[in-house]
């Protein structure tokens, strides 16, 4: 990184500090005071539980070149010391909003368009789903891990530079505004929403606020830009409309049921197995491929109809951003872990989606899980915990989870919660021959050690905050 001093004196104007030990230009940006600080710009951010301008003075004696505080995070001996210290520091009400002006800066000075996905479910998922099909362009930063928030997307901005071809940022959120400033930071060429569900309607109270959340990731997307979103669904139709009159892209896969009135897909493929049949219904693990018009046909990388449906949303990315056809017919795609993970574990299949979990993440991969393609006698099994911030919904939206692994007849349900939403899917999973229901994550281990046997089929899903991850290594035990 290179970045002239002049464009900090123009957005915040004169620093503390003497102007003869003002560097030309800062190296690097941080926000941590352990990293290498050597010629860097310091950003102390604030947080419920710890302070960043605790280690300020540190910061700028090991070696930063320069930093930006807070101006009612310090005392008047705190500011004289840093005057004396001599290095620029500048004075700002925020240094969170400070960050993210930097990185907005950084990003206009690159010549990599930059992508931005949100969505209910599948963020992450479609972010690799793109990542991959823009590889072909050379080097694409992307987030990773949970940098999708207000310190996550600036970092994932930060990390770009002047070899760097495109930029994939995840913008997640926890309420209304909070994809606006991210917008605003990334100031995106193209936008992916992925779909309007139910997550965090706890918090927004309807899914009418969560489309309107959704859509703020138009409010900096560029005049000529593009929006990405699945086809048919009225809602999200809505509130883009509200929000952004620029151009848009929709995808669907043939056989979606799209809500009358809605616009046509722009974008249409068509699931094929290897023998070249349509698959238009939930037979998810029948289909290999993916068929478009104008491109070869693609091996999916991911399987479920869900996963095809996101691999659309990349490559109308991909054709936006003027990546060639070829480039897309054998995408490598890797997942972070506990998110479409397919293990084997002594003969059992194993799909670990124990990240986290949305109502229609956790119906998809029950849907998935129910198309598994298993010998006679094998039984398809699964392991679910509840999901969070669903507010007055809660207990109907897990009752309607529970009831989709009934109707698709599962030979087993293991349900980790002791509180009001498992004894809702307790109930409406009534009916099962195997069902139990435990308080903990390993409870799980004794019903299933039970339960299978080689050739079945085996789903985790839950919230992160159930920690089903935790229940893995004990199953690594005993199976493998």
């Amino acid at each position: 990184m290179t970045l002239p001093l002049e464009h900090l004196l123009e957005l915040w104007g004169e620093p503390l500090g003497d102007p003869a030990r003002r560097p030309a230009s800062l190296a690097a940006v941080s926000t941590d005071s352990r990293s290498d600080l050597a010629g860097a710009l310091f950003v102390p951010l604030v947080g419920e539980r710890f302070d960043g301008h605790r280690f300020l003075e540190a910061a700028l004696a090991s070696g930063a070149a320069a930093a930006v505080a807070q101006r009612d995070r310090l005392s008047p001996d705190q500011l004289a010391a840093l005057a004396a210290q001599g290095q620029p520091v500048w004075l700002v009400a925020d240094t969170l909003q400070a960050y993210q002006e930097i990185a907005r800066l950084w990003r206009r000075s690159l010549g990599a368009p930059v992508v931005a996905v949100t969505g209910s479910a599948g963020k992450t998922t479609t972010r690799e789903l793109i990542r991959a099909a823009l590889a072909s362009l050379g080097p694409v930063v992307a987030s990773s891990g949970n940098e999708n928030n207000d310190v996550g997307a600036p970092l994932t901005l930060l990390k770009a530079d002047a070899t760097s071809r495109a930029l994939v940022v995840e913008m997640g959120m926890r309420g209304l505004g909070e994809i606006e400033r991210l917008s605003r930071c990334a100031e995106p060429d193209v936008a992916v929403i992925t779909n309007i569900g139910t997550a965090h309607i706890g918090r927004l109270g309807s899914r009418e606020a969560i489309a309107t959340a959704k859509c703020e990731i138009s409010a900096a997307l560029r005049p000529d830009g593009l929006m990405v979103i699945p086809a048919g669904d009225p809602l999200l139709e809505t509130a883009l409309a509200a929000n952004w009159s620029g151009r848009v892209r929709r995808v669907a896969l043939a056989g979606d049921e799209l809500a009358p009135g809605t616009p046509a897909a722009d974008l249409v493929g068509r699931l094929l197995d290897h023998r070249g049949t349509d698959h238009r219904s939930s037979d998810n693990e029948a289909a290999e491929r993916l068929e478009v018009d104008g491109l070869p046909p693609i091996t999916l990388p991911l399987a479920g109809r869900h996963n095809a449906r996101n691999l659309l949303l990349a490559l109308a990315v991909a054709q936006e951003l003027g990546v060639e056809a070829a480039a897309l017919s054998d995408l490598a795609v890797e997942v972070p872990g506990g998110r479409s993970r397919r293990l084997q574990l002594g003969g059992v299949t194993l799909l670990d989606e124990t990240y986290n979990a949305s109502p229609e993440a956790m119906l998809a991969a029950i849907d998935l899980l129910a198309a598994q393609p298993l010998a006679a006698g094998a039984a398809r099994y699964a392991v679910l915990g509840t999901m969070l911030e669903l507010g007055e919904s809660s207990l109907e939206l897990h009752r309607r989870v529970a009831e989709r692994a009934r109707s698709l007849g599962l030979d087993g349900l293991v349900i980790v919660d002791g509180d009001a939403e498992g004894s809702a899917m307790l109930e409406a999973a009534a009916g099962l021959e195997r069902l139990v229901r435990v308080a903990r994550p390993e409870e799980a281990l004794e019903p299933l050690l039970g339960w299978l046997r080689p050739g079945d089929a085996l789903l985790l899903k839950a919230s992160r905050g159930v920690a089903l991850e935790r229940l893995l290594p004990l199953l690594q035990e005993r199976l493998d």
